[in-house]
């Protein structure tokens, strides 16, 4: 104590007042100007006072402030009600969320701490401290939002996954698991979900086990992050199957530890390396083939021209593919090619169809087309396939063929022509004397003599449809006339069978009478020769509206389904011990499917084995046969 300075002196009263009033200012300032915003609110709500920094966090002015209701500056109403309420209730708050409204509109997110100060019982102000967590709330929301992102990335990347049935791994070094999705089980063919490292290799099939042991020794030298991939083949233990997968990953290193977790996929791509391998035995077939293979898109532009097609028409790959194959068509069968596209794109397929192409050089070559449309895999058409194989020398071959039988058949008729004449002078001479010794021998001689004219006349049809000269000359024919006149032609023939007539005797058809004949003629020696044992031939007929319908049935052996659909090809014959002893040359049926094509009409066929056999067609008949 100084001097003159005794306890409770003036002096010492003055200096004690004056540091009281220091320390007050000091206080003052302190909460007027400290960095943490403070404000208070009476009974009834309103701010009774707020330091700067209370003022600094909302941008406000001192008189834009005090005096104000609090509510009026809070986002959530029922929050504040919510904190008055417990203010007065005596209670005390302590970090306690709420939303603020900024002058300039914007929010800001704080806690509240706070209590009330009570006189007499009665609550004077609120004392409350408000933090700004503005900036914790918007990085929460971002790492929220960030989450959800992450979330739907994930989910994405597991509908990838499941859309291109990859599967996933993750080998842990540390624990020594392998950790294996759903479908990488299902790819390998195991059930349980986690795979120990001994039994990687044992999965491996064994032809490639070595090479891909090689390759995990090599992942486990490495000191950076590297990718990897293989293709290998395993062993499926349940279905005892082999299946080749393609393997990705990543190995991760740590500093410290060196090697510690491989992550990866793997897919099935067996399908993938048969079609590889179907592909490339098609383009070895392909490129090898003799035949001109061709593809093209539906408007006929040229994709795809192999090496025969070079060596067949002349023109290189280069100067076809991209172009039409128009530039192959004689101009008088452009047509004809249009016709073929349209047949093409409605999912017709053509086999062995016969027409002429140009070569480079100008010259014409008689080819054998086979088309077929190409689908993709929901059948939609987008292509053409063509196999052209040159038959210009088989043709030119043929027209040989057909010309030397031609000569040769009609130099064998008139000859026959004589010996059938004079057979039936001799025939008429042995019967005015009843020598029955010769009538025989003239009957079996008139039967060979028709049996040969028969062969000729199928001879010579056979070479003039070939060379398309068949002629047919439509006109009205008595049905009944001329199923007699083929009984006639046929009763040489007739051993142990009746035949008998089933038609209207006033039916008339529409036919060239010597072609219709001969095909009558056909189907009823073939009738006779397959029911040796004998029986009923009838020749019928049965009114279908503006047509009729044909028919020559039998009680023969029949005829097996299978043959069935090759009876009216050219040379075809049934072979079985039942035909063996039967002869023919098997152009019969064809001539007959082929006369009746140029009627406008197809030979049908039923038949049973053991029952017998029934060939029918249409025909047209007169308006007077219709009624």
């Amino acid at each position: 104590m100084e001097p003159n300075q005794t306890p409770g002196s003036i002096a010492t009263l003055e200096k004690e007042n004056e540091e009281l009033k220091d320390r007050v200012a000091q206080l003052t300032d302190f909460i007027e100007h400290g960095a943490v915003p403070l404000h208070w609110v009476n009974a009834d709500g309103i701010i009774i006072w707020a330091n700067q920094a209370e003022l600094n966090l909302l941008g406000y002015r001192m008189d834009e402030y005090l005096g104000k209701s609090i509510t009026d500056f809070h986002y959530d109403a029922d929050i504040i009600q919510e904190i008055l309420k417990r203010l007065l209730n005596h209670e005390t708050l302590s970090d306690y969320p709420a939303t603020l409204i900024c002058k300039d509109g914007s929010l800001k997110y704080v806690v509240i701490s706070s209590n009330g100060l009570f006189k007499d019982g009665e609550f004077i102000h609120s004392r409350c401290f408000t933090k700004d967590i503005t900036a914790l709330v918007r990085e929460e929301e971002r790492r929220n939002h960030l989450m959800q992102l992450l979330k739907k990335s994930e989910e994405r990347l597991r509908l990838a996954i499941e859309a291109t049935a990859l599967g996933t791994w993750d080998w842990v070094l540390e624990e020594g698991k392998i950790y294996l999705s759903t479908e990488t089980k299902k790819i390998l063919d195991l059930e349980d979900d986690i795979l120990y490292p001994d039994h990687i290799l044992a999965l491996v099939h064994p032809d490639d086990r070595g090479e891909v042991s090689l390759k995990i020794e090599g992942l486990q030298h490495h000191i950076s992050d590297r990718s990897f991939d293989f293709i290998c083949r395993t062993k499926k233990s349940k279905l005892n199957n082999t299946c080749w997968i393609k393997v990705q990953g990543l190995i991760h290193f740590d500093p410290d530890q060196g090697l510690h977790r491989i992550i990866g996929s793997i897919l099935d791509i067996t399908d993938l390396r048969v079609a590889e391998t179907t592909n490339a035995e098609l383009v070895a077939i392909v490129n090898c083939s003799n035949d001109a293979i061709i593809a093209k898109s539906l408007d006929g532009t040229i994709t795809s021209w192999n090496h025969a097609a070079e060596e067949v028409f002349g023109y290189s790959a280069a100067e076809m593919i991209g172009h039409s194959t128009e530039k192959l068509v004689p101009e008088n069968l452009k047509d004809q090619e249009n016709d073929l596209l349209q047949r093409l794109r409605t999912g017709e397929s053509l086999k062995h169809f016969e027409t002429k192409r140009r070569t480079k050089s100008g010259k014409l070559l008689d080819v054998s087309l086979t088309i077929s449309p190409i689908r993709d895999e929901r059948g939609n058409i987008f292509g053409i396939s063509k196999i052209a194989r040159d038959i210009t020398d088989k043709k030119l071959e043929e027209r040989r063929k057909n010309d030397f039988i031609s000569m040769v058949s009609h130099e064998l008729k008139t000859p026959l022509t004589s010996v059938l004449l004079f057979t039936q002078v001799l025939k008429q001479k042995f019967n005015e004397s009843s020598d029955d010794v010769g009538l025989q021998i003239t009957a079996k001689i008139e039967n060979q003599t028709k049996k040969m004219t028969s062969l000729i006349r199928d001879f010579l049809s056979l070479a003039r449809i070939e060379e398309g000269k068949l002629q047919v000359v439509i006109e009205p024919i008595s049905l009944l006339t001329l199923f007699e006149e083929i009984k006639n032609e046929a009763e040489l023939l007739i051993n142990k069978h009746h035949i008998k007539f089933a038609c209207d005797s006033n039916i008339t058809i529409l036919a060239d009478r010597d072609k219709m004949g001969q095909v009558l003629m056909n189907l009823l020696s073939n009738a006779i020769k397959y029911s040796p044992d004998g029986g009923t031939i009838t020749l019928g007929c049965e009114k279908f509206g503006e047509k009729i319908k044909l028919y020559v049935q039998d009680e023969g052996i029949g005829i097996d389904l299978a043959d069935q659909k090759k009876l009216f090809n050219r040379f075809y014959r049934v072979d079985s011990e039942q035909t063996n002893h039967i002869s023919g040359f098997g152009i019969g049926l064809y001539i007959v499917s082929e006369i009746l094509r140029y009627h406008q009409s197809t030979i049908e066929v039923e038949s049973e084995k053991g029952v017998g056999t029934t060939f029918y067609f249409f025909l047209d008949v007169t308006p007077e046969s219709q009624r």
